[in-house]
């Protein structure tokens, strides 16, 4: 799957003192039974009407029907919560072992997988959030807190109750909370987001791997543009061709065309070999 020349180039990052950015998309857990944002899984009835992903997933939505979104994420997050990390997932977290010190994780991804396979938090950077927790929706404070285990993971068309109501809300305020996650209409900040951090880590990257995501948000792409011109190696993971998989040929990358629990594994031999 991967050829000579660009083995070669992993053998050279592996054996230098740079640092090593993986930058994650929904592919990966698509390998983990958790279908893509925009896929049919995205798609939401309120009464009779089918909501996509771009009008639900909105602080405008939410502001008009607080409910409807919160069922969404909560049917979502039952989802999340049945999936396990992947080969991919866990040959990541292996990768974090071995380049310890020099390691960073962006995800795009809300799922929490990366987490559970053993990447370390605070190298992991959640840019669109994490479906696990919730923060306050009046923001009385940068606090992230996990959503109550009392409040149930919803069917698709489960009502909200009172009890799920008066469980989510912010801890510190009482106001009402909402879901830890980037909103359409929303903007990346520092604050809970990692967007500054981001983009200095991109700019001491020697090596960005991107798995499983096609750029479809401003973020990743900025990360990979700063990386290529400071003349860092980019390698692209992906099943079909992407605006990564170009920028990785233009600046002498490469492009490993297969799934992420093919290929992750077989970068990581190659990772492990060069330093042992």
């Amino acid at each position: 799957m991967i050829d000579n020349p660009l083995k070669k180039k992993l053998v050279d990052f592996a054996q230098s003192d740079r640092h090593f950015t993986v930058l994650t998309g929904a592919g990966i857990s698509v390998e983990s039974d958790i279908p893509t944002f925009r896929g049919p899984g995205g798609y939401w009835r309120v009464g009779s009407k089918e909501y996509k992903p771009q009008e639900i997933a909105t602080r405008k939505m939410f502001e008009e029907n607080p409910d409807d979104v919160w069922a969404w994420y909560l049917y979502r997050r039952g989802v999340c919560r049945k999936a396990r990390p992947n080969r991919g997932h866990l040959a990541l977290a292996e990768m974090e072992r071995l380049f310890e010190g020099r390691f960073t994780l962006i995800t795009q991804n809300v799922d929490g997988l990366h987490l559970q396979a053993g990447n370390n938090p605070l190298h992991t950077y959640e840019i669109h959030g994490n479906i696990f927790h919730m923060r306050c929706s009046r923001s009385c404070s940068h606090e992230v807190y996990p959503i109550p285990n009392e409040v149930p993971d919803k069917l698709k068309g489960e009502p909200m109750t009172d009890q799920d109501r008066r469980l989510l809300r912010c801890p510190k305020c009482g106001e009402p909370a909402r879901p830890h996650i980037l909103w359409f209409d929303e903007s990346y900040n520092e604050e809970f987001y990692h967007y500054v951090s981001a983009l200095k880590i991109s700019t001491q990257t020697g090596l960005l791997l991107v798995v499983g995501t096609s750029g479809s948000t401003n973020l990743p792409i900025l990360i990979a543009q700063k990386v290529r011109r400071r003349y860092g190696l980019i390698v692209d993971v992906n099943i079909r061709e992407n605006p990564f998989s170009e920028m990785a040929v233009k600046s002498n990358g490469g492009f490993v065309q297969g799934t992420c629990s093919e290929a992750l594994p077989e970068i990581l031999k190659i990772l492990a070999d060069a330093v042992r």
